[in-house]
């Protein structure tokens, strides 16, 4: 590995020092319902995320609840020399995609059938941490 190279890539490395993610695969929630979740949560504080999430009623917020424990969880580990106190967590990013869908049939009137669609999702959450100061 060259000079710069590794200094570029030193730096990225330290750059994603206070970042951690978490990842749901395979969820069996569709994603625009998911996507209705991740928008009211996205960019806030932690602690306020998860205050939403709790006094939410749609079941997608208790999946995503556990997923942004576990993006702090995975901060935690990450940075073991901070203190979780000193610093304000927040959600960085958060993306839903699709993911596989499973085709199913339901019968129609006059012999026909109809096809149903039950979509699933994937969910990337990112946490990022700022100094209080």
């Amino acid at each position: 590995m060259g000079a710069r190279k590794r200094l570029r890539a030193d730096k990225r490395k330290e750059e994603n020092k206070s970042i951690a993610f978490a990842k749901l695969r395979n969820s069996s929630i569709t994603p625009r319902k998911m996507r209705l979740v991740a928008d009211l949560i996205r960019g806030e504080e932690v602690n306020k995320a998860l205050n939403i999430l709790q006094h939410d009623s749609k079941d997608a917020s208790v999946s995503l609840g556990k997923l942004l424990r576990s993006a702090v969880a995975n901060w935690e580990q990450k940075n073991e020399d901070k203190s979780i106190e000193e610093t304000t967590l927040f959600v960085k990013s958060i993306e839903v995609g699709s993911a596989g869908m499973l085709k199913r049939i339901q019968p129609a009137p006059q012999g026909r059938a109809h096809r149903i669609r039950k979509r699933s999702n994937h969910v990337t959450i990112v946490v990022d941490g700022r100094d209080a100061e």
